[in-house]
């Protein structure tokens, strides 16, 4: 089992928990249960439910009726580490959304 630790910025912004919130229970509990296959399968978890998109961030994946659900995260040893979320209405995933969770590794690795 993997640890799975959501980031938190340096003025105390949980972006994972806010964005997760965001949801009726029904939905939380489906977001909750993909990070739970997360925790468990780390890098052996694969598509559909998981993909690598660039510069070391993977996205988890949920679809709830239109919603298009990802978590963006990335991995530092045994821990995965939730940057944060967005709902995607595109086909690919934004390149701002990437260069965030790219912003935000970077952010967590000169903070450790």
């Amino acid at each position: 089992m993997y640890k799975v630790v959501q980031f938190v910025s340096a003025r105390g912004e949980d972006f994972v928990e806010e964005f997760v919130r965001s949801f009726p229970r029904k939905v939380i509990g489906k977001i909750l249960a993909r990070i739970e296959y997360l925790a468990r399968y780390g890098p052996e978890a694969r598509p559909p439910y998981v993909r690598f998109l660039r510069d070391k961030i993977y996205e988890l994946r949920l679809s709830h009726g239109a919603l298009e659900i990802r978590i963006l995260y990335f991995y530092c040893k045994n821990e995965i580490v939730l940057t944060h979320g967005f709902l995607k209405k595109t086909d690919a995933v934004p390149p701002g959304e990437i260069k965030r969770a790219i912003g935000l590794s970077a952010e967590y690795f000169r903070a450790r």
